[in-house]
């Protein structure tokens, strides 16, 4: 999709300096960061500061990650094109548009429906159309008999929530940080025929999944 505004050159910075430098390779990651205009996703008075390498402040106590955390989660997920993505926390949105360019269906949750209503509004207005949208309590994932390829939670949780373990297809993995702020740690959980492994990626910080299984 082409872009249309002026802030072409912050994502040609924060591509080159933030997330390239980190080890973020993949073109296909890269070339996402690249299309989404982050900048849409903030509070008009953040605007100016939307391609900086930190969070920025949502309402609802809420944030948007810091763009370097979104290339990492992405690319550790690796959704691959034919697959469809369970997103727990669709926030500001702009996490869900990377995954719309990645997949080929997010399904998108969110506790708090103003933040949904808005989201959809943007990626709607941008033209991120495979994606479908849930207000509830993401800790228990999508209602229904769904399963997916791939399910990655934006939000900080207690322990693993099994709700989505068990929505989870054989050879698939989840991306979600564990534990409490400020000790919580990115891990990856692969299912592999009837286990799961799980490999710890690097400390983080995120608000928490509230929720049946996550934070009461």
């Amino acid at each position: 999709m082409p872009l249309k505004d002026n802030f072409d050159q912050q994502r040609k910075s924060m591509i080159d300096k933030q997330i390239r430098p980190r080890g973020i390779t993949q073109d296909r990651i890269l070339n996402a960061m690249a299309a989404v205009p982050r900048h849409a996703y903030v509070p008009s008075q953040s605007q100016s500061i939307a391609y900086e390498d930190y969070p920025v402040s949502l309402p609802h106590a809420q944030s948007i990650s810091q763009p370097y955390i979104v290339a990492l989660m992405s690319e550790t997920l690796n959704p691959q094109f034919e697959e469809a993505v369970l997103e727990i926390g669709t926030g500001s949105g702009y996490q869900t548009a990377i995954l719309s360019l990645l997949c080929k269906q997010v399904y998108s949750m969110e506790i708090i429906p103003a933040l949904s209503l808005q989201a959809q509004k943007i990626n709607c207005a941008l033209g991120y159309t495979n994606i479908s949208y849930l207000i509830g309590d993401g800790s228990l994932g999508w209602p229904g008999s769904l399963t997916f390829d791939a399910i990655l939670v934006t939000a900080g949780a207690p322990v693993v929530p099994q709700a989505l373990l068990a929505q989870l297809k054989r050879r698939g993995r989840m991306v979600i940080p564990v534990g409490t702020r400020p000790q919580q740690m990115l891990e990856v959980w692969s299912h592999k025929d009837k286990e799961f492994s799980v490999q710890s990626i690097l400390p983080v910080a995120f608000v928490p999944l509230v929720g049946r299984q996550g934070w009461q």
